[in-house]
Protein backbone atom coordinates (compact mmCIF):
# COMPACT_ATOMS: atom_id res chain seq x y z
CA UNK A 1 0.00 0.00 0.00
CA UNK A 2 1.62 2.87 -1.19
CA UNK A 3 -0.88 5.21 -0.05
CA UNK A 4 0.09 7.26 3.29
CA UNK A 5 -2.25 9.10 5.90
CA UNK A 6 -1.49 12.73 6.16
CA UNK A 7 -1.93 14.14 9.50
CA UNK A 8 -2.57 17.73 8.80
CA UNK A 9 -6.50 17.53 9.10
CA UNK A 10 -6.20 16.37 12.54
CA UNK A 11 -4.05 19.64 14.19
CA UNK A 12 -6.20 22.25 11.82
CA UNK A 13 -8.85 23.18 8.92
CA UNK A 14 -6.43 22.36 5.71
CA UNK A 15 -6.77 22.79 2.19
CA UNK A 16 -9.00 25.02 0.09
CA UNK A 17 -11.79 22.60 -0.61
CA UNK A 18 -11.98 21.90 3.04
CA UNK A 19 -15.64 22.86 4.18
CA UNK A 20 -15.68 20.85 7.15
CA UNK A 21 -12.68 22.18 9.27
CA UNK A 22 -10.52 20.03 11.81
CA UNK A 23 -11.16 16.72 12.02
CA UNK A 24 -13.03 15.69 15.42
CA UNK A 25 -11.08 13.41 17.59
CA UNK A 26 -13.53 10.83 17.73
CA UNK A 27 -13.85 10.58 13.72
CA UNK A 28 -9.66 11.21 13.58
CA UNK A 29 -9.74 8.00 16.03
CA UNK A 30 -11.77 6.21 13.20
CA UNK A 31 -9.43 7.42 10.38
CA UNK A 32 -6.61 5.82 12.06
CA UNK A 33 -8.35 2.52 12.45
CA UNK A 34 -9.64 2.02 9.08
CA UNK A 35 -5.61 2.74 7.52
CA UNK A 36 -4.68 -0.04 10.04
CA UNK A 37 -7.22 -2.05 8.43
CA UNK A 38 -6.95 -1.07 5.27
CA UNK A 39 -2.69 -1.85 5.13
CA UNK A 40 -2.00 1.83 5.22
CA UNK A 41 1.62 1.60 7.25
CA UNK A 42 2.83 5.65 7.38
CA UNK A 43 1.32 8.52 8.77
CA UNK A 44 2.84 12.18 7.96
CA UNK A 45 2.75 14.13 10.67
CA UNK A 46 4.32 17.45 11.47
CA UNK A 47 5.09 19.69 14.84
CA UNK A 48 3.60 22.85 13.34
CA UNK A 49 0.07 20.70 12.16
CA UNK A 50 -2.05 22.11 15.77
CA UNK A 51 -2.04 19.57 17.89
CA UNK A 52 -2.20 16.76 15.35
CA UNK A 53 0.53 15.47 17.35
CA UNK A 54 -1.06 15.71 20.61
CA UNK A 55 -4.24 13.74 18.32
CA UNK A 56 -2.56 10.94 17.22
CA UNK A 57 -0.53 9.72 20.58
CA UNK A 58 -3.90 10.33 22.20
CA UNK A 59 -5.19 7.49 19.55
CA UNK A 60 -2.51 5.40 19.76
CA UNK A 61 -0.02 5.15 16.45
CA UNK A 62 2.65 3.08 18.15
CA UNK A 63 2.44 0.62 15.40
CA UNK A 64 2.94 2.97 11.92
CA UNK A 65 5.97 4.51 10.62
CA UNK A 66 4.86 7.95 11.97
CA UNK A 67 7.15 10.83 9.91
CA UNK A 68 7.06 14.01 11.53
CA UNK A 69 8.74 17.64 10.74
CA UNK A 70 10.45 19.93 12.62
CA UNK A 71 9.69 23.32 12.37
CA UNK A 72 11.42 26.43 10.88
CA UNK A 73 14.60 26.66 13.44
CA UNK A 74 14.15 30.50 14.88
CA UNK A 75 17.27 32.89 13.77
CA UNK A 76 17.77 33.42 17.54
CA UNK A 77 18.74 29.73 18.55
CA UNK A 78 22.13 29.81 19.67
CA UNK A 79 22.39 25.65 19.95
CA UNK A 80 21.23 24.25 17.03
CA UNK A 81 21.69 21.04 18.17
CA UNK A 82 19.84 21.09 21.39
CA UNK A 83 16.87 23.00 20.13
CA UNK A 84 16.80 20.02 17.43
CA UNK A 85 17.01 17.55 20.66
CA UNK A 86 14.51 19.18 22.43
CA UNK A 87 11.79 18.98 19.72
CA UNK A 88 12.29 15.67 18.94
CA UNK A 89 11.88 15.33 22.84
CA UNK A 90 8.57 16.98 22.48
CA UNK A 91 7.46 15.49 19.16
CA UNK A 92 7.95 12.02 20.87
CA UNK A 93 6.23 13.09 24.14
CA UNK A 94 3.33 14.09 22.17
CA UNK A 95 3.14 11.22 19.81
CA UNK A 96 3.18 8.66 22.75
CA UNK A 97 6.14 6.69 20.89
CA UNK A 98 9.91 5.89 21.49
CA UNK A 99 11.26 6.67 17.83
CA UNK A 100 9.80 8.00 14.86
CA UNK A 101 10.23 6.08 11.15
CA UNK A 102 10.71 9.74 9.96
CA UNK A 103 12.20 13.09 10.58
CA UNK A 104 12.11 15.84 8.19
CA UNK A 105 12.88 19.36 8.08
CA UNK A 106 9.94 21.70 7.25
CA UNK A 107 12.54 24.75 6.29
CA UNK A 108 15.05 22.75 4.18
CA UNK A 109 17.18 25.66 3.23
CA UNK A 110 17.83 26.23 6.45
CA UNK A 111 20.57 23.89 5.96
CA UNK A 112 22.18 26.08 3.54
CA UNK A 113 22.53 28.77 6.65
CA UNK A 114 24.94 29.61 9.15
CA UNK A 115 24.25 27.12 11.25
CA UNK A 116 23.00 24.95 8.57
CA UNK A 117 26.10 21.86 9.33
CA UNK A 118 24.99 21.88 12.85
CA UNK A 119 21.49 21.62 11.69
CA UNK A 120 22.57 18.42 9.55
CA UNK A 121 24.87 16.87 12.83
CA UNK A 122 21.80 16.44 14.97
CA UNK A 123 19.53 15.46 12.67
CA UNK A 124 21.89 12.62 11.98
CA UNK A 125 23.00 12.33 15.83
CA UNK A 126 19.25 11.80 16.37
CA UNK A 127 19.31 9.21 13.96
CA UNK A 128 22.56 7.38 15.50
CA UNK A 129 21.11 7.70 18.74
CA UNK A 130 18.00 5.90 17.75
CA UNK A 131 15.33 8.61 18.48
CA UNK A 132 14.63 8.62 14.29
CA UNK A 133 14.68 5.74 11.79
CA UNK A 134 15.57 8.21 8.91
CA UNK A 135 15.89 12.21 8.31
CA UNK A 136 15.74 14.21 5.53
CA UNK A 137 13.89 17.12 4.28
CA UNK A 138 10.35 18.40 3.00
CA UNK A 139 10.81 20.64 -0.14
CA UNK A 140 8.39 22.87 -2.56
CA UNK A 141 10.59 22.92 -5.48
CA UNK A 142 12.83 20.18 -6.55
CA UNK A 143 16.05 22.09 -7.54
CA UNK A 144 16.51 22.62 -3.82
CA UNK A 145 18.10 19.39 -3.73
CA UNK A 146 21.42 20.47 -5.98
CA UNK A 147 22.10 22.52 -2.88
CA UNK A 148 21.34 20.45 -0.05
CA UNK A 149 22.51 17.03 -1.25
CA UNK A 150 26.05 17.66 -0.37
CA UNK A 151 24.93 19.33 3.18
CA UNK A 152 23.13 16.67 4.23
CA UNK A 153 21.69 13.39 2.17
CA UNK A 154 18.72 12.75 2.91
CA UNK A 155 16.75 9.47 4.02
CA UNK A 156 13.59 10.98 2.48
CA UNK A 157 12.55 13.76 0.43
CA UNK A 158 9.11 14.72 0.41
CA UNK A 159 8.05 16.81 -2.18
CA UNK A 160 4.81 17.67 -4.15
CA UNK A 161 3.74 16.24 -7.32
CA UNK A 162 0.62 15.90 -9.26
CA UNK A 163 -1.13 16.48 -12.65
CA UNK A 164 0.01 20.27 -12.54
CA UNK A 165 3.31 20.22 -10.82
CA UNK A 166 5.48 17.58 -12.60
CA UNK A 167 8.68 19.26 -11.20
CA UNK A 168 10.29 16.16 -9.42
CA UNK A 169 9.06 14.08 -12.53
CA UNK A 170 10.51 16.68 -15.12
CA UNK A 171 13.53 17.87 -13.34
CA UNK A 172 15.01 13.96 -13.22
CA UNK A 173 15.35 14.35 -9.29
CA UNK A 174 12.59 11.81 -8.87
CA UNK A 175 14.76 9.42 -10.82
CA UNK A 176 17.81 10.52 -9.40
CA UNK A 177 16.56 9.99 -5.36
CA UNK A 178 15.18 6.66 -6.15
CA UNK A 179 18.88 5.74 -7.77
CA UNK A 180 20.79 6.71 -5.23
CA UNK A 181 18.08 4.67 -2.33
CA UNK A 182 16.44 7.88 -1.28
CA UNK A 183 12.75 6.99 0.12
CA UNK A 184 10.37 9.40 -1.99
CA UNK A 185 7.28 10.23 -0.11
CA UNK A 186 5.19 12.64 -2.54
CA UNK A 187 2.08 15.08 -0.85
CA UNK A 188 -0.36 17.61 -2.89
CA UNK A 189 -2.20 14.98 -5.07
CA UNK A 190 -4.99 16.57 -5.21
CA UNK A 191 -3.32 20.26 -4.66
CA UNK A 192 -5.23 20.97 -1.19
CA UNK A 193 -8.36 19.91 -2.75
CA UNK A 194 -8.24 22.08 -6.19
CA UNK A 195 -7.92 19.45 -8.41
CA UNK A 196 -11.31 18.23 -7.10
CA UNK A 197 -13.65 20.86 -7.03
CA UNK A 198 -16.38 21.27 -8.95
CA UNK A 199 -15.49 24.54 -11.42
CA UNK A 200 -18.93 26.09 -9.92
CA UNK A 201 -17.45 26.17 -6.23
CA UNK A 202 -13.96 27.00 -7.49
CA UNK A 203 -12.74 30.44 -5.66
CA UNK A 204 -12.76 33.46 -8.26
CA UNK A 205 -9.18 34.09 -7.72
CA UNK A 206 -8.62 30.44 -9.49
CA UNK A 207 -10.54 31.99 -12.56
CA UNK A 208 -7.66 32.98 -14.34
CA UNK A 209 -6.51 29.61 -15.60
CA UNK A 210 -9.96 28.36 -16.71
CA UNK A 211 -8.66 26.84 -19.96
CA UNK A 212 -6.85 24.95 -17.45
CA UNK A 213 -10.13 23.64 -16.04
CA UNK A 214 -11.92 23.36 -18.92
CA UNK A 215 -9.25 20.98 -20.16
CA UNK A 216 -9.45 18.97 -17.01
CA UNK A 217 -13.30 18.90 -17.03
CA UNK A 218 -13.28 18.20 -20.47
CA UNK A 219 -11.07 14.69 -20.18
CA UNK A 220 -12.99 13.62 -17.00
CA UNK A 221 -16.54 13.66 -18.55
CA UNK A 222 -14.96 11.94 -22.02
CA UNK A 223 -13.32 9.17 -20.09
CA UNK A 224 -15.77 8.73 -16.89
CA UNK A 225 -13.21 8.91 -14.66
CA UNK A 226 -13.30 10.57 -11.66
CA UNK A 227 -10.98 13.41 -10.36
CA UNK A 228 -9.73 11.86 -7.25
CA UNK A 229 -9.38 8.53 -8.94
CA UNK A 230 -7.14 10.41 -11.87
CA UNK A 231 -4.83 12.44 -9.44
CA UNK A 232 -4.09 9.42 -7.42
CA UNK A 233 -3.26 7.28 -10.40
CA UNK A 234 -0.67 10.00 -11.60
CA UNK A 235 2.15 10.03 -8.37
CA UNK A 236 0.66 6.26 -7.66
CA UNK A 237 2.10 4.71 -11.04
CA UNK A 238 4.92 5.86 -10.64
CA UNK A 239 7.66 2.96 -9.44
CA UNK A 240 10.16 5.19 -7.95
CA UNK A 241 7.26 6.78 -5.51
CA UNK A 242 7.23 5.18 -1.88
CA UNK A 243 4.61 7.24 -0.42
CA UNK A 244 1.63 9.43 -1.29
CA UNK A 245 0.54 11.38 1.30
CA UNK A 246 -2.97 11.81 1.63
CA UNK A 247 -4.95 14.14 4.18
CA UNK A 248 -9.16 13.23 4.46
CA UNK A 249 -11.21 14.81 6.55
CA UNK A 250 -13.73 11.43 7.35
CA UNK A 251 -13.73 7.71 6.93
CA UNK A 252 -16.19 7.86 4.12
CA UNK A 253 -13.61 10.33 2.68
CA UNK A 254 -10.74 7.62 3.16
CA UNK A 255 -12.69 5.15 1.96
CA UNK A 256 -13.26 6.17 -1.13
CA UNK A 257 -9.54 6.87 -1.40
CA UNK A 258 -8.57 3.73 -0.31
CA UNK A 259 -11.09 2.39 -3.21
CA UNK A 260 -9.63 4.60 -6.11
CA UNK A 261 -6.06 3.75 -5.19
CA UNK A 262 -6.98 -0.09 -5.55
CA UNK A 263 -8.02 0.31 -9.31
CA UNK A 264 -5.34 3.09 -9.96
CA UNK A 265 -2.95 0.85 -11.95
CA UNK A 266 -5.09 0.73 -15.01
CA UNK A 267 -3.59 2.33 -17.98
CA UNK A 268 -5.90 5.22 -18.46
CA UNK A 269 -3.81 8.19 -20.22
CA UNK A 270 -3.63 11.01 -18.23
CA UNK A 271 -4.25 14.54 -19.37
CA UNK A 272 -1.45 17.11 -20.02
CA UNK A 273 -2.21 19.33 -17.72
CA UNK A 274 1.57 20.39 -16.49
CA UNK A 275 2.13 23.71 -14.94
CA UNK A 276 5.20 25.96 -14.14
CA UNK A 277 3.17 28.89 -13.25
CA UNK A 278 4.28 29.09 -9.42
CA UNK A 279 1.86 31.43 -8.57
CA UNK A 280 -0.73 28.30 -9.27
CA UNK A 281 1.13 25.39 -8.61
CA UNK A 282 2.40 26.62 -4.81
CA UNK A 283 -0.06 26.71 -2.39
CA UNK A 284 1.67 29.43 -0.20
CA UNK A 285 1.22 32.45 -3.17
CA UNK A 286 -2.87 31.63 -2.99
CA UNK A 287 -2.95 34.43 -0.38
CA UNK A 288 -1.33 36.91 -3.09
CA UNK A 289 -4.43 36.19 -5.94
Amino acid sequence: MKLALGGAQFGFAYGVSNSTGQVPRQEARKIVSLARLAGVDTIDTAISYGDSEICLGEIGVGDFRVVTKLPPMPDDIADAADWVRGQITGSLNRLGVARVHGLLLHRADQLLGKQGQTLASALLRARQDGLVGKVGVSIYDPEQLAAIMPVCTPDIVQAPLNLLDRRLETSGWLQRLHDVGVEVHTRSAFLQGLLVMNQATMPPRFGRWRVLWDTWQTWLDAHGVSATRACLQYPLSFPQVDRVVVGVSSTAEFRMLLDDAAVVATTTELPDLACTDMDLINPSNWNRL
